[in-house]
């Protein structure tokens, strides 16, 4: 079998040339972002111990986390959660290899909570919110598959997709939330963990509208809170500037009432306080956006094995191929990847490989595709070494 690699123009506009442009990101507090987390750091720990205990990975997926939202009565210089928040840890898991025993719960509990302390400080967990965990068995042929050959086989007929180079708008909104929820709530605790932006480009006017989980026990008064907004919009105003020469405006909390009192103000620094449930799955896609105007995969990357479950192994391959192509050919403006598998396929040649390019002006498909395909079949033949780097946590998946 070969890599079947199939290059063509792409039937559209680049992005950067189409009149409107939408990019959301939800930020890492976010339910459906707390789930994504929870799942893949449950699935690295299953990985590493299972490699210091047998010496390989075994079958399994963690990616069915689901969280159930509390209940909360912030306010100002602090209030309480009313009830607690659930989180489920669902999935499959192999607890018995030749003999040896892997206590699989009891290291999805652990790595859970640990998660959970260090990115969404302001739960109490084991109070604020209860972690559980359920991990059937693993289903008998799809554990075959797992473990057959030198190259991992497709757990699944499946395919990934990946684009670059990130347009400015997207850049703008993944930048924002990483540094709101990064340096910037570091030196400002007042700016809980959930954070969402979302970026609309119309021609050359980019609106990016965030919302931002203010932390009570940061904010003494309204006039604190109003400062608190203002700060987040400068430091995503002056954000922008180092993406694009655009035109961009800045909102922040503009569901926001305060004659009414109604203000986004939380205690733990999340919606999931305050009736907001979360899934695996519902949010970022594995390039950490969710990006209408491009195509997308709808798998829920997080917490997937990442030996041969092509769902995850491709939409992390696929948008480093892109960058790898981006980086290395000249006169590409736009550029999607497709890998498609086939179930019981070496994960290493998919049933279809296909780039679409869009080159630009004075550059034509011929220039630039053989190049293009040297690159996708090189990056195809180390697809291995993609599953260190989920397990040492050097890939992100949302």
């Amino acid at each position: 079998m070969d890599r079947n690699i199939r290059i063509e123009e792409l039937d559209r506009q680049a992005i950067e040339d189409q009149t409107v442009e939408i990019v959301e990101r939800k930020g890492i507090g976010h339910p459906d972002s707390i789930c994504d987390g929870v799942a893949e750091s449950v699935s690295r720990a299953l990985a590493s111990a299972y490699l210091d205990r047998v010496g390989k990975v075994l079958h399994y997926n963690t990616d069915e986390t689901q969280l159930i939202a509390g209940s909360a009565a912030p306010a100002f210089g602090g209030g309480e959660l009313l009830e607690p928040i659930h989180l489920l840890v669902v999935g499959r898991a192999t607890a018995e290899y030749e003999g040896t025993t892997i206590p699989v719960e009891p290291i999805a509990l652990d790595a859970a909570r640990s998660y959970l302390n260090a990115h969404v400080p302001g739960l109490d967990v084991g109070t604020d919110i209860v972690v559980d965990t359920e991990l059937g068995a693993g289903s008998g042929d799809l554990q075959e598959v797992f473990g057959s050959g030198e190259v991992p086989m497709a757990n699944d007929t499946s395919f990934g997709v990946g684009h670059a180079p990130l347009s400015e708008t997207e850049r703008i909104v993944l930048d924002a939330e990483r540094r709101l929820t990064g340096e910037y709530a570091a030196e400002h605790p007042a700016v809980g963990p959930d954070v969402k932006v979302m970026g609309k480009r119309e021609g050359d006017r980019i609106d990016v509208t965030v919302a931002a989980a203010m932390v009570d026990a940061h904010v003494a008064d309204i006039e604190a809170y109003n400062d608190a907004v203002e700060g987040v919009r400068a430091f995503v105003a002056d954000l922008a500037d180092d993406h694009t020469d655009r035109e961009v405006a800045v909102d922040v909390n503009t569901a926001d009432d305060y004659g009414a009192g109604a203000i986004y103000l939380t205690t733990t620094g999340t919606s999931a306080e305050q009736g907001d449930d979360g899934s695996v799955g519902r949010g970022n896609r594995a390039n950490g956006l969710i990006t209408p105007n491009r195509s997308m995969s709808m798998e829920a990357t997080s917490g997937k094995n990442p030996v041969n479950h092509v769902g995850k192994m491709y939409n992390l391959l696929s948008p480093e191929i892109a960058a790898a192509v981006v980086a290395e050919v000249d006169g590409i403006r736009d550029l999607r990847i497709r890998l498609l598998s086939q179930i019981g396929r070496p994960i290493d040649r998919p049933h279809v490989a296909d780039a679409h390019v869009v080159p630009e002006a004075g550059v034509t498909l011929s220039d630039v595709e053989s190049d293009v395909e040297a690159i996708i079949d090189r990056e195809l033949a180390d697809v291995g070494s993609i599953t260190q780097r989920v397990i040492d946590g050097e890939l992100t998946t949302f």
